[in-house]
């Protein structure tokens, strides 16, 4: 069986990054504003997939790169926001995120009475522990745009991660608590 067959496949590859204006050549090496905290870049780093950059430059390892690393397949394991944008962050250079905000579930997770997180706990939604991070990024940006989501809002933005446990009711529930929804 398909794991991924609970949700639809993502339009156009799910979580491309927005488009951005690059650094011209020469420029000042950029920076990147992380969880609220603005974090300088070692030289060569603009280059890099954020991801690495993240995990091991900055030692945010929860998110995970779960595929071939090219944002195309989109698994969704290694899911950040980016200017309230659900991206995967293997498909992204560090440096054309430096003009962005950028969250990761580290961040999430550190913020008090985060009504995402404490739904995914109370609907017991976080499965084996792969996709979590990106599940739970995605229905935050989800959340962002559309506080009331249909179950085909929830489906289409939760296309975009893979998920093998089995976790999608769970998940859809967990989204529907944290927008005040009722269960059904």
């Amino acid at each position: 069986m398909d794991y991924r067959s609970e949700w639809a496949s993502p339009p156009n590859g799910g979580l491309r990054p927005p488009p951005r204006a690059p650094h011209p050549p020469g420029s000042r090496a950029p920076g990147l504003r992380v969880n609220g905290r603005a974090m300088a870049l070692a030289e060569g780093s603009a280059a890099r997939p954020l991801i690495e950059v993240l995990r091991n430059d900055l030692g945010l390892t929860v998110a995970k790169r779960g595929c071939a690393g090219d944002g195309r397949t989109a698994c969704g394991a290694c899911t950040v926001l980016l200017d309230g944008r659900a991206v995967a962050a293997c498909g992204i250079t560090a440096g054309d995120a430096s003009d962005g905000d950028i969250v990761t579930i580290e961040g999430l997770v550190a913020e008090p009475d985060n009504r995402v997180i404490a739904a995914f706990a109370a609907e017991e939604a976080l499965g084996c522990g792969d996709c979590w991070p990106g599940i739970v990024l995605a229905a935050a940006a989800l959340l962002e745009d559309h506080w009331r989501p249909s179950d085909a809002e929830i489906d289409k933005a939760m296309s975009a991660v893979s998920c093998r446990c089995g976790a999608p009711p769970n998940v859809r529930r967990a989204i529907r608590r944290a927008a005040g929804c009722p269960p059904g």
